[in-house]
């Protein structure tokens, strides 16, 4: 009680692995908030982090770097606490269950501004009325995402991009020319038969078929595909 985070993390932790950028922690749970880097010198204490969003919960710190997404990782928490709801009040009931619906929206690029407003007042509503600390705090993820990272869902919900290249809805496979060596491996493992092109030349991957399943980039040997 009373260490800061950031001494946590990078002193005690030994830092992110493999030295990639902290992008965010999470502590308190499931149900506890997602805080920025500014936020890594806050003390281990109930009013700090109460303050910032975010609860002592458990006291578990979840730290994540560059490569997560933190629409998705609000998804990803709100599915254990709209599993354990009792279902005995209808702020946490419903309420978890339409946050959910409408996260997975953004992941796929299927939600609006003014759906981002509509989440926002329903994480709160759902904060000040659930019967019980369950519910009470099953918004944290949610509401400290939005604002810390709203810029991410925003770019989910604007631009139809994830900036971490996380949620599959949002990606674009591509085949760099100038690596693809025309092995054919790549083809040979897609299982809609999106990629084509001639042995020992550039393949091409047609988007309208692809259905974004990753088995290319995991097979290609030249590091040829890309994600866009």
């Amino acid at each position: 009680m009373g260490i800061s985070m950031r001494e946590i993390i990078f002193q005690i932790g030994g830092g992110i692995l493999g030295d990639k950028k902290f992008k965010a922690v999470q502590i308190g749970g499931p149900s506890g908030g997602c805080l920025p880097e500014d936020k890594l010198d806050l003390s281990v204490d109930y009013e700090s982090l109460t303050s910032a969003g975010a609860i002592m919960g458990s006291g578990g710190l979840v730290v994540m770097d560059e490569s997560t997404c933190m629409v998705d990782v609000a998804k990803f928490f709100l599915d254990f606490t709209r599993a354990e709801s009792c279902g005995k009040c209808t702020p946490c009931r419903e309420g978890t269950q339409r946050m959910r619906e409408m996260l997975q929206n953004f992941c796929d690029g299927k939600g609006t501004l003014e759906d981002l407003e509509k989440l926002e007042i329903l994480a709160q509503t759902i904060k000040d009325t659930a019967l019980c600390g369950l519910g009470q705090t099953a918004p944290n993820p949610v509401l400290t995402t939005l604002r810390y990272f709203r810029d991410e869902y925003e770019a989910h919900i604007v631009d139809k991009k994830c900036p971490a290249g996380v949620c599959q809805a949002l990606l674009t496979y591509y085949i760099d020319p100038d690596l693809c060596r025309g092995c054919t491996a790549c083809a040979r493992v897609c299982p809609a038969g999106a990629i084509s092109g001639e042995v020992k030349k550039a393949h091409t991957i047609n988007p309208d078929k692809c259905i974004k399943c990753g088995a290319c980039k995991d097979t290609c040997r030249f590091n040829a595909i890309i994600l866009k």
